[in-house]
């Protein structure tokens, strides 16, 4: 790691070479990265159209829209993004997502249900641009993993019983995973399963699970070549009714605008934002777990902007949102990826496809499709960790399930809207009601602790020594009066100081000072000195910004508690000896 300060240095350029890094990356590039780069985005390709296509059919749009994407969003990336080796393209935790969207809005039109995801796409990258320019990278950190998991695990679920129907070879009318669920197995009493169907996707399924961790072989290839390869072979479709993709358009789309109807905006708008906040979510996790292993630095703000620029371009050329991807991004590293580059070349061959073979895949089974969508959903789902967050913090594993049922019972949208607002409570709680305590003296013990958890611990007479563990504002000023007038209450002798242990209070706003100088006054009036130790100075200076650090006095705030319980033994005429004097 001795190169970690200068890669982080470069990482932070400025003008043109901070908002381009790609383009900035050609004046390092080296040319013998250039048949690793070239031979990675070669074994790419072979990952990125059947995921692609996979995604864009089981989110409810056309096919060709996952291919659109990958393509533009690799190219705008490449221009725009800051990590080195991160692949972008169609994800599964969109799934749900756009079809939550697309889905009721549609109503079956497909050009419709393209013109519905490419919007996503836009709004989704707007919202990124505008946050990481604002440098609102920080955002994502407010979700706990907990919540994250129980988000995932919901979209995980969801979309696992979303392809199922697929799986076994025929299509059900139902939204949400209740509905979905009911009407798949109502559909499997009545006796709808195509067999042959089932008996592909099946064996998809297995194929790409022993391969998965392979390094050599690219199972989703392989898997989903062979079943286009028996459909065609043994001509299936005609035979036994197997579903097929079909073939792909020809060439390359147009650049247009995504225009909606007027009805249509709010659903989109919550949609896009939505995807915008997984995404990053998923890219800056993903990004910085790659930079590590180099040694180097991400800006999470560029990342952003990167991954904003991506889902613009692919939502103006007619594709779909786009986001990192955990299983296209160790294809491109173990396949020798040294720049983004590897992923223009993927981006390159992907169109060159579209432009000279677009029938090549028209056999392609869509129960094989469901069959990629459904190990990628399995992939998602999170269960070791959760163990342990049930070992050692119950009420988080509860708040990560309450996150799942959030998302299986009022769907993808709703679920992280209702996951943001749990994280945002869970974040107050600990500030509405902090742990607080009444400090006192143990033996052969050095500073100050908590008498409940320290029974033997003397206190000094007249001095109530009380810390407060959290900032100091509005949702909780009121509590920390009620608890230090009860500390005084509880006091054995009549009390002459109150001294707060105030290390912890990293902040104070306008409400919890007027509430203090009151404090101060109630205090004052019952003969009590209300005094502060070891409080930050940052938080001193807002005190005096209030006017309250002048009107208490300079001589109320000292800067450990050690000098606070002496200046008040010097003040008063106290029986007390503390055991390191009678060593």
């Amino acid at each position: 790691m001795s190169d970690s300060k200068p890669l982080r240095r470069a990482a932070r350029q400025t003008g043109w070479a901070r908002w381009l890094p790609g383009i900035d990356s050609i004046r390092g590039y080296e040319i013998a990265w250039l048949h690793h780069d070239v031979l990675a985005g070669l074994v790419l390709t072979a990952v990125l159209v059947p995921v692609g296509i996979a995604y864009a059919v089981a989110s409810g749009v056309p096919a060709i829209c996952g291919l659109y994407a990958t393509i533009f969003g690799l190219l705008a990336y490449a221009l725009f993004g800051p990590s080195r080796v991160l692949v972008l393209g169609p994800d599964s935790s969109h799934i749900a997502l756009i079809l939550g969207v697309v889905l009721p809005l549609s109503a079956g039109d497909p050009q419709r249900a393209m013109t519905l995801a490419a919007l996503m796409a836009v709004v989704s990258g707007c919202v990124c641009v505008l946050a990481g320019l604002a440098r609102l990278g920080f955002i994502t950190e407010l979700l706990s993993k907990p919540i994250r998991y129980g988000y995932m695990n919901g979209i995980a679920l969801t979309v696992l019983v979303s392809q199922l129907p697929a799986l076994f070879g025929f299509s059900v009318e139902g939204r949400g995973l209740l509905s979905a669920s009911r009407a798949f197995v109502e559909a499997i009493v009545a006796g709808r399963t195509n067999w042959v169907a089932l008996a592909l996707g099946a064996g998809t399924l297995a194929t790409i699970w022993l391969l998965k961790r392979s390094k050599q072989l690219p199972g989703v290839l392989i898997a989903v070549a062979g079943a286009t390869v028996i459909v065609a072979a043994f001509d299936l479709a005609a035979r036994f009714g197997v579903s097929v993709l079909g073939a792909l358009p020809q060439g390359l789309p147009a650049l247009v605008f995504p225009w909606i109807d007027s009805g249509d905006v709010v659903p989109v708008l919550l949609g896009g934002l939505a995807i915008a906040l997984v995404s990053f979510a998923d890219t800056s996790v993903l990004s910085r777990t790659y930079a590590a292993r180099k040694g180097a630095f991400v800006d999470a703000n560029q990342e952003m902007v990167g991954l904003g620029a991506a889902n613009v371009a692919a939502g103006l050329f007619q594709g779909m949102p786009v986001s990192a991807s955990a299983s296209r991004t160790p294809v491109a590293e173990a396949a020798g990826a040294r720049t983004q580059l590897a992923g223009v070349v993927g981006a390159l061959t992907v169109t060159a496809l579209l432009m000279f073979a677009p029938n090549l895949l028209q056999n392609l089974p869509k129960a094989a499709l469901a069959a990629v969508v459904i190990a990628s959903a399995l992939a998602l789902i999170e269960i070791a960790d959760l163990r342990r967050i049930y070992r050692i913090q119950r009420w988080e594993f509860w708040l990560s399930i309450g996150c799942l049922a959030g998302v299986a019972v009022l769907g993808p949208i709703q679920g992280i809207a209702l996951a943001v607002v749990i994280a945002v409570i869970e974040f107050l709680w600990d500030g509405w009601r902090p742990h607080s305590a009444v400090l006192g003296r143990v033996d052969d013990l050095k500073g100050y602790h908590d008498i409940t958890r320290y029974p033997q611990a003397r206190t000094i007479p007249g001095l109530v020594l009380f810390r407060w563990d959290a900032p100091l504002f509005f949702a909780n000023a009121e509590l920390f009066r009620d608890r230090v007038l009860d500390a005084v209450a509880a006091s054995p002798t009549p009390v002459r100081w109150l001294v707060v242990g105030a290390e912890p209070m990293t902040s104070v706003d306008v409400t919890a000072a007027d509430t203090l100088d009151e404090l101060d006054r109630e205090l004052d009036a019952a003969g009590i000195d209300l005094c502060f130790a070891e409080m930050k100075d940052p938080v001193k200076d807002k005190l005096k910004r209030f006017g309250l650090f002048s009107r208490l006095g300079e001589e109320r705030f000292f800067p450990t508690m050690g000098q606070a319980v002496s200046s008040y033994l010097k003040a008063h005429s106290v029986e007390w000896v503390d055991w390191e004097d009678r060593r």
